[in-house]
């Protein structure tokens, strides 16, 4: 988007996905022993690190938010809102998936654009990495039974992650040459959906490891 990658704004956004998925994981530990054993027997051995991790990013997260302006703090309070309420929001399967990524929209692209100084192309970013996210959350939702996985089983929703992720590349690829390395992002979703596994480790390393794997990627090409 043109943005100067600031540190306070990824150290923001570090922090507060740090807080929202720290206290989910400490609230949900006996459900999530059912879908993800091996992380919930790490959290439960780790406890008090972890809520004091959560703590001190919640502190961080605030003076932050703070000093980034009313804009962010517009931005991300119903981000926060959406985390706090998500163990009872993840029981309406057809919501589940949408207003997780439009949170997960509104940290990677919203946040450094109400940060930043004209940010450009913002739309074109926001409709490939918007399909990339939705991909990934369906996926997931299919991995652990849940969401629309649970309403129509594995095989419609893994041709509906795949395709968002084809959705994905194809919005980078049409967009303005400066947005186009972000279809990396989703071309590595889509090579790691292909194969798709139920276990916790390809959940967890795979398809959340794959955003990683294409936004490093992408990164030297801007």
């Amino acid at each position: 988007m043109g943005l100067t990658a600031s540190a306070a704004t990824l150290l923001l956004a570090v922090c507060g996905t740090l807080v929202v998925y720290n206290v989910d994981r400490l609230r949900d530990l006996d459900r999530d022993r059912a879908t993800t054993p091996l992380r919930s027997a790490w959290v439960e051995a780790h406890r008090p690190f972890i809520v004091a991790t959560t703590g001190v990013a919640m502190l961080l997260a605030f003076l932050l938010a703070l000093r980034a302006g009313g804009r962010a703090i517009a931005l991300l309070a119903p981000v926060l809102l959406l985390g706090l309420l998500h163990r009872r929001l993840k029981r309406f399967a057809l919501w589940k998936s949408f207003y997780i990524t439009l949170a997960w929209v509104a940290v990677t692209v919203g946040l450094p654009a109400v940060t930043g100084a004209a940010p450009r192309h913002v739309g074109w970013t926001t409709a490939a990495l918007f399909a990339t996210i939705l991909a990934n959350v369906v996926v997931s939702n299919v991995r652990d039974g849940e969401a629309v996985s649970a309403l129509l089983g594995e095989g419609v929703p893994l041709r509906i992650a795949r395709g968002c992720a084809v959705l994905g590349i194809a919005c980078a690829l049409a967009a303005p040459a400066s947005v186009r390395p972000v279809g990396l992002v989703p071309l590595a979703t889509l090579v790691a959906l292909i194969p798709f596994h139920p276990g916790e480790r390809y959940g967890l390393v795979t398809v959340d490891g794959a955003l990683l794997f294409g936004a490093l990627g992408a990164l030297p090409l801007f």
